[in-house]
């Protein structure tokens, strides 16, 4: 792969070139404040990280997850840009480093942008209800996949490139270099199976309805083609900083808080960090008295130096990662690499399976379930000029955004986009609001 096409400029869903941007703010420092700016991202400060609907202000949501994210992606592009440089002197001609830093920053700061509420269970509650049979009769193939794998992923990307501004093609219009940065799964829902081979085939990061938008990415960027696939890529170099900078920050966060959350103790969480210390920053440490300052600056310490082998496994992969032979998560390749699986380990053991975590999980089934039911009912009995229950479905279709006219023009495939997109986008604490008001167990 060439950098002079992986760092485009061009804008997807844009006939013209790139915007002539007023130094010193970039391209990519544009894309940057787009996001910030988009109603998608604002809903993330109320979708669950780990502990959904937590009363608690210190515990991470999804926005304050996603900026910590970017913080760290930020200073893996800038360390990675002096990598690039040193191995390809003619790099300094093409992007400097804080170039690079913007570009997977801004990747980091969308890249749950398409999660439904109640985390990564919200996306097995949609799976679930689209694996009952209901309402995907007649959808066949790649459509099909796409609801019955239900992915955040490929919901982001939909997010950035077809729902915000909207109809405006391309949605955010944002640069290729970043859309590709943000891609880790660069292939659609139905492949063949050699083409789900490596990390970047565990998911799919687009779907159909997306899929030309994808295609002109590619091209756009020069990504390599699996063998023998028509829709499945070998991923952009910059998306495994993404990957990197989501695994250290979600590893090592999610425990910190399920200690401040009462679920970990001092001394299991001290024994998790204490390998990536210096005997000299140990030292330091225990001078601070206060046991929660104590476990930040742990915390801190880790991060840097998770960050810096990270970048050394950047290096050291450079050259397969640039003819798309390596396809693996870089953080498996650190130093510490067990150890950061140590805390993904006590994590699933202490924190993710904490009792309100799961009586949570359990009632977000109920709720998308629920709330697809009605509105995927509500869509399908406008269309179809269902005679039952019409107040009722004119009801439910006016609580939903002003796109759902001329439903009889649009597939039965677009239609349970319509009801998904809707669902998908809300906040946890709406989505509970909405079910009860609808189910009559509350009132305004």
């Amino acid at each position: 792969m060439d950098w002079n096409k992986l760092l485009s400029t061009k804008r997807l869903g844009r006939a013209a070139g790139p915007d002539d941007a007023p130094p010193p703010r970039t391209d990519f420092t544009r894309d940057y404040d787009r996001i910030i700016f988009s109603s998608a991202f604002r809903r993330l400060q109320d979708k669950t990280q780990v502990f959904p609907l937590a009363k608690s202000d210190y515990v991470r949501t999804r926005l304050t997850h996603s900026l910590e994210v970017a913080s760290v992606g930020r200073s893996l592009g800038m360390l990675a840009a002096e990598v690039i440089a040193n191995k390809q002197p003619e790099f300094k001609t093409i992007a400097h480093p804080h170039d690079v830093g913007t570009i997977v920053a801004t990747a980091c700061l969308a890249h749950d942008i398409g999660n439904p509420p109640f985390g990564h269970a919200g996306e097995s509650a949609i799976q679930e209800w689209f694996e009952s049979g209901r309402a995907i009769d007649g959808i066949k193939g790649a459509e099909r996949q796409d609801l019955l794998k239900f992915e955040g992923n490929a919901q982001g990307f939909r997010t950035l490139c077809t729902l915000q501004q909207a109809p405006q093609r391309g949605g955010l219009q944002l640069t290729c270099a970043v859309l590709g940065t943000f891609t880790k799964y660069p292939r659609a829902s139905e492949v063949e199976g050699t083409q789900r081979n490596g990390i970047s085939g565990k998911k799919f990061g687009f779907m159909q309805s997306e899929a030309a938008l994808f295609q002109e990415l590619a091209d756009e960027l020069g990504l390599i083609r699996k063998p023998g696939a028509t829709t499945a890529w070998h991923r952009h170099p910059l998306a495994f900083l993404v990957e990197a900078a989501d695994d250290i920050c979600y590893h090592v966060m999610d425990v910190e808080d399920g200690y401040k959350a009462g679920c970990i103790s001092f001394e299991e969480i001290s024994a998790l960090h204490k390998p990536l210390l210096s005997e000299e920053r140990w030292k330091r440490g225990e001078e601070i008295e206060d046991r929660g300052r104590r476990v930040e600056y742990f915390r801190a310490v880790t991060v840097d130096a998770m960050v810096r082998e990270a970048v050394k496994a950047f290096a050291e992969s450079y050259d397969r990662l640039m003819d798309g032979s390596f396809d693996e998560e870089l953080t498996a390749k650190i130093e510490h690499s067990q150890q950061l699986k140590a805390f993904k380990t006590l994590a699933r053991e202490k924190v993710y399976s904490a009792r309100p975590v799961v009586e949570i999980e359990a009632c977000g089934f109920e709720v998308i379930g629920g709330l697809l039911e009605a509105f995927v009912g509500a869509i399908n009995a406008k269309a179809t000029k269902s005679a039952t229950g019409k107040v009722r479905t004119r009801t439910l279709l006016s609580l939903m955004p002003k796109n759902v006219a001329d439903l009889e023009q649009l597939s039965a495939y677009e239609r349970t986009l319509l009801a998904t997109d809707f669902v998908s986008g809300m906040t946890d604490s709406f989505a509970v609001e909405l079910y009860q008001r609808i189910r009559g167990i509350s009132l305004p």
